[in-house]
């Protein structure tokens, strides 16, 4: 029988778990975690289109649909028609967006600071380093990839 505390599997999801908690403690009942992830890579990059966006935060297309619509209902976010494809909606954050992302900035340290901290400072480099790599490398297997923004020249 398989231990279930032997496959990174299971420690990945219990992780994400206690992530998912430690978010709502730290951060409040604004935002989900999805909303966060969302609404941070609006802010880096304006003007965005909504599909470019979820592949940003490794979101599957119909979720970032459901995302940007709840945070649009909640004044968060913009959409408006790309002139040269009717289809495609540019997005922009808001300046109240802008400011709860602002108010929430001490939460996401505090979040990170929690979730590291059972480890030594040399420790948390490393696994960091170490879940970055698996991820990075796995990425391809996710049904949503992170995608890499494409850059216009």
């Amino acid at each position: 029988m398989l231990d279930l505390y032997n496959h990174p599997g299971h420690l990945l999801r219990r992780a994400q778990q206690i992530s998912v908690s430690i978010f709502y403690d730290e951060m409040g009942n604004e935002l989900t975690p999805v909303q966060y992830a969302i609404l941070s890579r609006l802010a880096e990059h304006p003007g965005i289109d909504q599909v470019s966006l979820a592949g940003l935060a490794a979101i599957d297309t119909s979720t970032g649909a459901t995302v940007c619509a709840r945070l649009e209902e909640k004044g968060l976010l913009e959409r408006r028609v790309i002139p040269h494809n009717r289809r495609q909606r540019a997005l922009s954050i808001t300046q109240t967006g802008q400011a709860l992302l602002d108010a929430l900035v001490p939460g996401a340290q505090r979040l990170r600071e929690r979730l590291l901290e059972p480890l030594s400072v040399q420790e948390q480099q490393v696994f960091m380093s170490l879940l970055a790599k698996l991820v990075h490398e796995n990425n391809e297997q996710s049904r949503a990839p992170l995608a890499v923004p494409v850059v216009d020249k």
